[in-house]
């Protein structure tokens, strides 16, 4: 039996951990996993208007394009908002508690938001950031960590820790 990898929500190599949730790339948000794995963040934007547009789907709700490019992002943003679940929701995670959800808000498209965890290092543990350090506002930067599952994802770190 694999013990549980508390630094990525997976298990041991195993692929996936009973109860873990690990994200599942569709076709028009894959491009977001295979960016992220070259430690890049980027945003799927139209390619008629330029509007940036999260979660990534085919057809701009702008200006109804159906062309898009992907634009690199600084990485920069901001909490827009967080939850720490008490208890936590699914059982595998209860090792881990208390650990943080953000949402953070894009310094270069404010109006795109990623969900995330908040932790001291992009391969920390997820309750590695104390629940009383998050505070709406706060500036974060992308870091970028490869779960057991083999996807990339992003995570974010205080930019002044």
């Amino acid at each position: 039996m694999t013990q549980p990898d508390t630094t990525t929500g997976g298990s041991g190599g195993s692929g996936r951990a009973e109860g873990f949730l690990p994200p599942v790339p569709d076709e028009d948000g894959a491009p977001f996993f295979d960016y992220a794995a070259r430690g890049e963040l980027r945003v799927q934007s139209c390619a008629g208007c330029g509007e940036p547009r999260f979660p990534p789907r085919p057809c701009c709700p702008h200006c109804q394009s159906f062309d898009s490019l992907w634009k690199k992002m600084s990485g920069r943003g901001r909490i827009w908002s967080y939850v720490v679940p008490h208890p936590p929701l699914l059982p595998a995670y209860a090792a881990q508690a208390p650990y943080n959800v953000v949402l953070v808000e894009l310094a270069d498209a404010p109006r795109i938001r990623l969900v995330g965890n908040l932790v001291a290092s992009a391969d920390a543990a997820l309750d590695s950031v104390a629940p009383e350090r998050i505070r709406i506002g706060t500036p974060v930067k992308a870091a970028f960590h490869r779960t057991d599952h083999g996807l990339t994802v992003v995570r974010w770190l205080l930019e002044r820790p």
